[in-house]
């Protein structure tokens, strides 16, 4: 899977998902702060990222993650180092 795609498909079940307007993510949004996340939704989003892309995601490695960017770039390395 492409960077891009990766990135669409992110975008695209965060603005389902968190009902955000795709206008307001932006690599260096805080990612917490634009979607409103309280410690819930971050569970359901975790949820998400692991049905999509086929990877756990330990707590841990997503203390890091502070924009979009880095959200990105955390699921692109995940994704690469399964293939």
């Amino acid at each position: 899977m492409q960077n891009e795609e990766i990135i669409s498909k992110i975008n695209e079940f965060l603005v389902e998902e968190f009902e955000v307007e795709e206008d307001q993510i932006v690599p260096d949004a805080n990612l917490m702060e634009t979607l409103e996340l309280d410690s819930l939704d971050l569970v359901d989003l975790v949820v998400i990222i692991e049905k999509n892309f086929g990877f756990k995601v330990k707590g841990e490695e997503f203390a890091d993650i502070k924009t979009f960017q880095n959200f990105y770039d955390y699921v692109i390395n995940r994704v690469n180092k399964g293939q």
